[in-house]
């Protein structure tokens, strides 16, 4: 049994609406060995393995589902088992994950296993740690070498380790869930704490709980001890006497000075490190000093305050839990090792790793000895039953301590005290540090004082106290960040389909930016801010949306997605305002499973499920058509080129929203439906795009521009005026249909690399008047199947006077002349004279060869693959030149395409891109898929 491939969705994708990890695994002989055959010695091992399989209900629904299919019948497969496993592992690890689903991929012991996921490389391991598990499971006819060697509880609790190494800290988490109970977006940053809630320009960041309000000088203040005790007690507050040493003699002065008892604590530090309380005489002093010094130059010692530690949380200036601290301690019972009752606190389920629960485990380190032999203990002592055995100093959870929730039983006064002290330091979320004997009297009473102030204060004790009420401390962070009716989310627009989807985006960014907007672009030759390019390539994936939409300047998202992108890792934002498919053709079929329209269809209509306010759809394409069924947005607007549709029709009687284009006395008109209005928006001979209306592809692309920004709220004059400015020159719209019209003849670049793009262009051509001949410069991908390729020269078949047939840079598997051997052969059995026709394999010398036969009046049509390089080739190409040979040009650098698409990149691979003369970064070119 071996996992053969894993794929990673970060979000919406063809197996659920949220991130999942995919492994196609081989069971091997295990197909033959379902759960029921292995027999309950294998079941009954699993579930003492993970006893939280009992739990899940699988399809029955209900605790228990999933261990009655291990014993019904003849049981489940192996595959089915691992989905559950990988579950349950990541929840033991602290994760709460449920989905999950397992199918034969049509492969004789083959299984695609799928499971949701909150940590990418958490839920990768867990899948292998799994497999592990069930391998050592397996009676011994059926391990492989090592299996039975697993240390199941010790690969285990390492599992758990990892995870609470890379997860979310508790009080980010709870963060997290805060913004996602308020439907605010957001992104992780990095793998530690860095979050960014909310698109675009409406973007907060947050690192644990310090915001991107906190101001930097409050945190320099907070971190300086002496400080932040100065400024409090010019304000009058309560703090204890303190002292700043930096040598031992010093130390022993502060202290008799001070008085006896004192707390010894590092200027500089926090958790609890190096702090020690209640020293009660010089020696004592001198081994708190050395330990401080290991965590601060400069060291405090202060008037020791009696009385129990109390956290009070203050976020915008108001108080909102109060808990009572308590150092990790046992119990003495009168029978038992100090050792074995750390054994059962430890017991205490509520206990785990780190921040793996809401309490963590005992431990015994140089701390607890210091303080159990100045009781005159050891681990191996037995106290007294009921007598308290602390073990830390410091009642932080993270070293083990407990917290009881006081909020309720505050005294108004420290209640006051805690805001002001907060106020004082200037922080927006601020830990207040607050020792008195009883939290419900004045602290003039009780003398209580306040021994520090702290910025990125934790949540756990406040959100999950070891006694007393939970209490929102997150909520409140959110809602000083986004307060009630701030905007949260940018408008974003999803652009799919097999053809135009390119162009389309860049008309719909270009209708934004000449409305005001700062638009941010993900397109297949890369990201543009605000115009700007700023990553060159095919970024079609889930990488480049995410780098869009966390930029802070961007307030338009309009965002090209790609099929590539959708099936190797799925989208990277979970709604979109708006989702169009453009159409649904032949291209790319036979690769990564999809191998039917119907199933092309299937991932273009990820697009639509996630489009909240408006899809928009091809009424004239059946598979877009159908796609409607799936869609949960507010409404539906159909594109069509058929005035008379009669879906449309109906659609537009019963109020619905439609863009068609209806023949006038001057041509073609872009007509708006919606609400029973009809509304002209702008003949389509006066979109430059359009080539005078001859263009058919791209009428139909503005036609969904100009539905898109309609669903976007720009207003009519706006979209009108955006479209008749667009061109399709190449600084505009590079690979889309780019004329060079300064050489005697008329050169038109285009990226056409499947048979409806070819077929687009070739109406084109044929609609164009041209004094000359017609020639054509014709490729295909190497990775498409042998039939697109034929169709692709059959559709150019008699529409040329002369074909040169070349091959992409990379033949993507296929032989060095195979892709431009079958056009020729599509050519000829098409019809074509044999004189008509050259190959030259090389893609800059088939340009060159062209561009040199081409004469004054001709019309040359070049598909061409290294877009950049073409149309430099072409500007720089001269007639009186005539040789045949390309031009000199820069050193480029060649990089197989398949291995840039940014949905297989992550984002750190972005600081390997190499950069251009201009300082751009630069991914490689690749087709638009």
């Amino acid at each position: 049994m071996r996992i053969l491939e894993k794929s990673v969705y970060l979000g919406p994708n063809l197996y659920a609406l949220f991130p999942v990890i995919r492994l196609t695994v081989d069971l091997e002989e295990i197909e033959e060995w379902p759960s029921a055959k292995l027999g309950a010695g294998f079941i009954d091992s699993l579930l003492e393995a993970l006893p939280g399989l009992h739990d899940h209900g699988c399809s029955y629904g209900e605790p228990g589902g999933f261990v009655r299919r291990l014993r019904e019948d003849e049981g489940t497969w192996m595959g089915h088992v691992l989905e559950h496993v990988a579950i349950e592992l990541q929840n033991e690890a602290g994760a709460h994950v449920t989905f999950g689903k397992t199918r034969g991929n049509g492969a004789a012991g083959q299984y695609d296993v799928v499971y949701e996921y909150e940590q990418e490389d958490v839920g990768l391991t867990a899948g292998r740690l799994g497999l592990d598990l069930l391998r050592r499971l397996m009676p011994a006819e059926l391990q492989g070498e090592g299996d039975a060697e697993l240390d199941f509880a010790e690969e285990r609790d390492s599992f758990i380790r990892y995870a609470q190494r890379r997860a979310l800290g508790p009080s980010t988490a709870s963060l997290v869930r805060a913004a996602e109970e308020r439907d605010i977006p957001w992104q992780r940053l990095n793998r530690y704490s860095l979050v960014q809630f909310g698109h675009g320009r409406y973007g907060k960041r947050i690192q644990a709980t310090v915001t991107s309000e906190t101001r930097n000088i409050a945190v320099e203040i907070a971190s300086d001890k002496e400080e932040t005790h100065d400024l409090l007690s010019d304000l009058g507050l309560p703090v204890p006497g303190q002292r700043l040493v930096y040598g031992e003699r010093e130390a022993l002065r502060a202290a008799d000075r001070i008085g006896f008892p004192v707390v010894v604590k590092p200027l500089n530090a926090n958790h609890g490190r190096g702090v020690s309380i209640d020293l009660e005489d010089s020696n004592a002093v001198r081994v708190a000093y050395a330990q401080a010094r290991e965590h601060s130059r400069g060291v405090l010692v202060e008037r020791f305050i009696r009385g129990l530690d109390h956290r009070l949380l203050v976020v915008d200036g108001q108080l909102i839990a109060a808990s009572k601290r308590v150092p990790g301690h046992v119990v003495g019972d009168g029978t038992s090792t100090i050792e074995e009752l750390v054994e059962v606190v430890n017991s205490d389920p509520r206990r785990g790793i780190g921040h793996e629960k809401v309490l963590t485990r005992l431990e015994f380190d140089h701390q607890a000895v210091r303080l159990l032999e100045a009781r005159g203990y050891d681990r191996d002592s037995v106290p007294p039953e009921g007598e308290v055995v602390y073990l830390r100093s410091t009642a932080n959870l993270s070293t083990g301590g407990t917290a009881v929730d006081v909020t309720d039983l505050m005294h108004p006064d420290n209640r006051e005290m805690a805001q002001r002290a907060a106020l004082a330091i200037g922080l927006d979320v601020a830990g207040v540090d607050f020792l008195t004997t009883d939290i419900s009297k004045s602290y003039r009473e009780t003398g209580g004082a306040i021994c520090e102030v702290n910025a990125a204060p934790g949540f756990r004790m406040h959100v999950a106290p070891s006694e007393g009420e939970p209490r929102d401390a997150a909520g409140p962070v959110i809602d000083m960040l986004f307060p009630a009716g701030s905007p949260t989310r940018i408008p974003i627009a999803a652009i799919t389909g097999t053809n135009g989807k390119t162009t389309t985006t860049r008309m719909v960014a270009h209708i934004f930016k000449m409305a005001g907007h700062n638009v941010g672009v993900a397109t297949s030759d890369g990201v543009y801010i605000d115009g700007h390019l700023t990553v060159e390539g095919d970024m079609t994936g889930p990488v480049a949306a995410r780098m869009v939409l966390r930029d802070p300047t961007v307030d338009v998202a309009v965002l090209e997605t790609a099929r590539g992108g959708l099936l190797k890792r799925g989208m990277g934002y979970r709604r979109a305002n708006v989702g169009a498919v453009l159409n649904v053709q032949a291209d790319h079929l036979g690769l990564r499973g999809i191998d039917t329209l119907e199933d092309l269809a299937k991932v273009k209509r990820i697009i639509v499920e996630v489009a909240g306010d408006t899809a928009v759809l091809n009424a004239d394409d059946p598979l877009c058509l159908r796609m409607a069924d799936y869609s949960k947005a507010d409404n539906l607007c159909y594109v069509t080129m058929n005035p008379k549709h009669p879906l449309v029709r109906e659609h537009i009687r019963s109020g619905g929203r439609a863009v068609v284009l209806e023949e006038g006395i001057n041509g073609h008109m872009i007509t708006f439906y919606e609400r029973g209005s009809h509304i002209p928006l702008v003949w389509t001979h006066l979109i430059p795009a359009t080539l005078e209306g001859r263009a058919m592809h791209n009428v139909q692309n503005a036609m969904f521009a100009a539905a898109v920004a309609y669903s976007m709220d720009v207003k009519l004059e706006e979209i009108s005026h955006g479209l008749r400015t667009f061109d399709t020159t190449y600084f505009q719209a590079p690979g889309r249909m780019n004329i060079f019209d300064e050489h005697p003849f008329k050169v038109i670049l285009d990226y056409g690399h499947n048979p409806a793009a070819v077929k687009a262009m070739v109406q084109v051509v044929d609609h164009l008047e041209v004094e000359g001949r017609r020639l054509v410069v014709l490729a295909a991908p190497g990775d498409r199947r042998d039939e697109d390729v034929h169709e692709i020269a059959r559709l150019c078949a008699g529409s040329f006077d002369h074909y040169v047939c070349r091959r992409d840079d990379s033949a993507r598997g296929r032989g060095p002349e195979e892709i431009p051997r079958m056009l020729r052969e599509a050519l000829l059995e098409a019809g074509v004279e044999d004189e008509r026709i050259e190959v030259i394999v090389n893609e800059q010398a088939a340009i060159q060869r062209a561009l040199s036969l081409a004469r004054p009046g001709d019309l040359l049509l070049i598909f061409a693959d290294a877009i950049s390089r073409g149309w430099k080739q072409i500007t720089s190409f001269s007639p009186e030149a005539g040789d045949d040979e390309p031009a000199s040009a820069p050193p480029a650098v060649q990089i197989e395409p398949q291995e840039f698409i940014d949905h297989d990149l992550d984002l750190g691979d972005l600081q390997g891109f190499v950069r251009d003369e201009r300082g751009v970064r630069l991914a490689k070119e690749e087709e638009d898929d």
